[in-house]
């Protein structure tokens, strides 16, 4: 992937195409996010693997040159599921949701379970490609009424405009032959090199972290409020409020406390009995 990347014209080479088509959707279709969709359990995790790249390289407002800030948008909000995981919970959004969010669907040819003479990840691959092209193409008014040819006409005027997908929403197939090392090196390769020429095209720098910097700084300031009760408040009004409160919950509990506990979550009270204790909503008074 590295000499396909370094050699190939930008016409033939898979991470420029991806990011062009990224940075396409992101800045002059506002699309917010992309979700990476792999037809295989053995890549469940690398939406969050991709996630981390794409968020944590060009996640950025800084451009190249001091004090010089982003007034476009940059990075793309990246998330993700596995296969028909994701198809029982968010896919609705995807295909009739408001938000634009362009996919990418990956899947083997070759299973390493080819359960039942392979059938299983037939109907995987039969998945995939229904998805693809359901995304693409929708469904009609049309279709739909002949979907629904024998159902009564007052329960066609109602469900019909629920069954008609716009359609045009984008997304990329990719297909490997196997998950391997070597074709997940691949993979990884790819999305990692989109990020590189998606930082170049945005102008920021996809190998700084300061987040991180930031965090561990606060965090370590924070610390010696936690175990000293005798220090004072110097956070602002909502930091103060919750370090107070998170101190009270740290003391060891007795085995009254314990047995309340248990009670409270047994009987599950009211969140307005919560709010009126003061332990919720009124931090700022802490």
């Amino acid at each position: 992937m590295d000499s396909h990347f370094k050699l190939e014209p930008f016409d033939k080479n898979a991470p420029i195409i991806l990011a062009m088509i990224g940075i396409w959707y992101t800045n002059f279709y506002n699309a917010e996010t992309q979700v990476i969709l792999p037809y295989d359990q053995y890549l469940r995790r690398f939406p969050a693997y991709v996630q981390f790249l794409d968020m944590k390289s060009n996640g950025k407002s800084n451009l190249g040159r001091p004090y010089n800030l982003a007034n476009f948008s940059t990075g793309t909000v990246t998330w993700g599921e596995a296969g028909t995981n994701g198809q029982h919970s968010f896919y609705q959004l995807l295909h009739q949701g408001t938000r634009l969010a362009p996919c990418d669907f990956i899947i083997p040819a070759i299973s390493h379970n080819p359960i039942e003479n392979n059938r299983h990840h037939k109907l995987l691959v039969c998945n995939f490609l229904a998805q693809g092209e359901a995304l693409m193409k929708g469904r009609s008014v049309d279709e739909v009424l002949k979907d629904m040819k024998d159902v009564p006409p007052e329960g066609v005027e109602s469900l019909q405009q629920h069954k008609v997908f716009e359609g045009n929403r984008p997304s990329n197939s990719i297909v490997v032959q196997m998950v391997t090392p070597y074709t997940l090196g691949l993979l990884m390769a790819m999305y990692e090199h989109k990020a590189f020429v998606q930082s170049v095209v945005w102008d920021v720098d996809p190998f700084a972290h300061p987040s991180d910097d930031l965090g561990k700084t606060r965090a370590d300031k924070i610390l010696p409020f936690l175990e000293d009760p005798r220090k004072t408040k110097i956070f602002d009004q909502s930091t103060n409020g919750l370090i107070a409160f998170i101190k009270r919950k740290m003391e060891p509990l007795t085995w009254m406390d314990y047995g309340m506990l248990v009670y409270e979550a047994a009987y599950d009270p009211p969140i307005t009995e919560i709010a009126k204790k003061g332990e919720l909503f009124n931090l700022a008074a802490l």
